[in-house]
């Protein structure tokens, strides 16, 4: 006997969000287990121990390129034979519209969003970069942030940074934010307003990048996801005015190609605001 499908706006709205938020999680995990795997078997067939240069190939194409942009693209394909199935075993309602991550050329309108969500993301991380110090100073014992993997293992060896500046505009940013700006906010935003759509991605997005801090304490730590939860916030609102996947991912590839870029010059001209920007490096 067949049953009619029933609406379920609460069954439905918590499937949004499970779904979103393992997709997110799963297309980092999957990235980075395929990068342990990967870096164990060289290591284990020819004995000998990846350059710095080699593993952040690895890490590039494995996390970003693999992890976030495969799984992206593999739901974007599979979504149409999953969904009904899924709606079939619940028995829910749905519209059975196609799951779409809109991409296109940049209109002037949309590149004028690139410009301004580029700036906002500078002006937010500049000002977090001023209230933390001043924090710091009022404080008798300093917040100890943690900083971001990548760039930890460029102040070993500054000239990685150039392959990462290049690298933020071409994989890092299009990879990230097809998965969770396309993917993530794209999947929330069928259940949910603006509002929520998107900080629930955003806070997620930027609580995910903790385990790729080094070192720091919990608060410290806590602190630098905050002010990522601020630059996330920016690509979501870009992506969601945009609706075009080329705006957020340029904003977020410029944005991190020019912390980047200001760790290498810190670092060859003893400047201090490249280390200090590198606080909200996503």
């Amino acid at each position: 006997m067949s049953t009619v499908p029933r609406e379920r706006p609460r069954l439905q709205s918590a499937i949004a969000l499970v779904a979103a938020l393992s997709l997110g999680a799963g297309g980092l995990a999957l990235g980075f287990a395929l990068l342990v795997l990967t870096v164990l078997g060289i290591g284990l067939v020819t004995g000998t121990q990846l350059s710095g240069f080699a593993f952040l190939v690895l890490s590039l194409v494995f996390v970003q390129g693999i992890g976030c942009g495969g799984v992206a693209l593999s739901y974007y394909k599979l979504r149409p034979v999953i969904a009904p199935r899924v709606r079939s075993a619940l028995n829910i309602s749905g519209d059975g519209s196609a799951f779409g991550i809109p991409l296109s050329v940049p209109s002037l309108r949309q590149a004028g969003i690139v410009v301004a969500g580029y700036a906002a993301a500078i002006v937010w991380v500049m000002v977090s970069g001023i209230a933390l110090t001043i924090v710091q100073n009022l404080r008798d014992q300093p917040i100890q942030t943690g900083n971001n993997a990548a760039a930890e293992l460029g102040r070993t060896n500054p000239e990685l940074l150039l392959l990462l500046i290049p690298a933020s505009i071409l994989l890092i940013g299009p990879g990230e934010e097809l998965l969770f700006r396309g993917v993530v906010q794209g999947r929330l935003r069928e259940r949910f307003s603006r509002v929520p759509g998107i900080a629930i991605a955003s806070l997620f997005f930027a609580a995910l990048h903790i385990v790729a801090l080094v070192g720091g304490s919990m608060l410290g730590n806590l602190v630098v996801v905050s002010i990522l939860f601020g630059t996330a916030t920016v690509f979501g609102v870009a992506y969601e005015y945009a609706e075009n996947i080329v705006v957020p991912s340029l904003i977020h590839g410029l944005y991190n190609a020019t912390l980047f870029t200001l760790l290498y010059v810190s670092l060859k001209f003893g400047d201090a605001m490249g280390s200090q920007a590198l606080l909200a490096l996503p």
